[in-house]
């Protein structure tokens, strides 16, 4: 009986976006939650040092659980703890930053922070627009059908 490898196995194709220096990631939780991150530095099996950086995403360096993470694709080439402005760098370089904008994730991400810093007046103009709009295309769709 021949043991298959590992490179065989769907388990060794499964995980596409592991845990690694310079991953981007959304943070789920806590008071930095809804801002993007790079992880920076792995202290354990649960917990790494994010960054950033500051001046581009509002999150200072500090240590959090993997498990308020949510990791995206993108992945800056930086080493294992690097300096701010390295990662800065890394990150213009790549346009990482450019990329995820482009994707749908962020955009759900922000369209979900607009509605959520909505006023009660921007709340009900929307609500009106949308009876207007819902209006107008029963009236499109009954001329079409006679």
């Amino acid at each position: 009986t021949r043991v298959p490898s590992c490179e065989a196995t769907p388990a060794a194709t499964m995980y596409t976006r592991f845990v690694e220096p310079g991953r981007l990631a959304l943070i789920t939780y806590g008071p930095c939650a809804g801002k993007m991150c790079t992880i920076v530095d792995i202290v354990d099996q649960k917990r790494v040092v994010v960054d950033g950086p500051e001046k581009v995403t509002g999150v200072q360096r500090h240590m959090m659980p993997v498990k308020r993470l949510s990791l995206t694709d993108f992945k800056a080439n930086i080493t294992r703890g690097a300096r701010e402005k390295t990662l800065r760098l890394a990150l213009e370089k790549d346009e990482v930053m450019k990329k995820w904008s482009a994707t749908s994730w962020a955009k759900k991400v922000a369209a979900k922070e607009t509605r959520a810093k909505m006023t009660d007046f921007e709340r009900f103009k929307l609500m009106v627009a949308r009876k207007k709009r819902s209006g107008d295309v029963k009236k499109t769709l009954k001329t079409k059908k006679k």
